[in-house]
């Protein structure tokens, strides 16, 4: 999965106008830091994140520890209060050269509404097991009937289906939750768990998973 997730990630910077290296304020600029930046065509753009809650001197060592980097720009920001993001947006906007309009303007996702559930199930599970599953736990939609979705998730042990159930069905329910407040009013999404061995091993399933353009209903997996 981190193999295609990277390949994915490295096609892509054929075809950008501005690239970003994002760096964690309050965490020693390291070696996963570096191999990123090498990755990144020269004037990438330096994002110093989380500037709220680092201290003043986390912030100087981290410009200091990314000076030799051939960066064009460094920007700290704090997502939480904003600061330093208006500067960001108007230095981004400004790197993007003028072009046709490709999708209409009331469009805000050129993704599957499907994938997207599956996408919003995904996020909540990584807040909740990040430092234990980072990628064992893969998500799909398998039935739209609006307004009732039903989201599989999968996961790779045995062990790791309790951990996501959660005792008394309690993480679930939370997921649930939190996914059902960022749908439309009266959207119904049931939440079930499936253990398959190794899946992110299998390089067909993690490139289906991944592509929004597959059909997440198939029940070929």
């Amino acid at each position: 999965l981190g193999e295609h997730l990277n390949q994915t990630a490295g096609g892509a910077l054929d075809d950008v106008d501005a690239s970003v290296l994002v760096v964690d304020g309050m965490a020693p600029f390291g070696k996963g830091d570096r191999y990123v930046a090498d990755k990144l065509p020269d004037g990438f753009i330096v994002v110093i994140t989380k500037v709220d809650r680092a201290s003043r001197q986390q912030v100087v060592d981290q410009l200091t520890a990314t000076s030799g980097l051939p960066a064009s720009e460094w920007f700290p920001v704090s997502g939480r209060t904003g600061e330093g993001v208006d500067a960001l947006v108007e230095h981004l906007v400004g790197r993007m050269p003028e072009g046709p309009q490709y999708f209409p303007e009331d469009m805000v996702t050129d993704v599957p509404e499907a994938f997207h559930v599956a996408e919003l199930v995904r996020e909540q599970l990584m807040r909740r097991f990040r430092a234990e599953l980072p990628y064992s736990i893969a998500t799909r939609v398998v039935e739209w009937d609006w307004p009732h979705i039903r989201c599989e998730i999968l996961v790779e042990r045995d062990s790791q289906k309790g951990m996501v159930i959660g005792k008394g069905g309690q993480v679930l329910k939370e997921v649930g939750i939190a996914v059902r407040e960022q749908l439309p009013e009266g959207a119904f999404i049931e939440l079930a768990v499936r253990v398959e061995k190794d899946w992110q091993r299998r390089a067909d399933m993690v490139g289906r998973l991944l592509d929004p353009s597959q059909g997440m209903f198939d029940d070929d997996f």
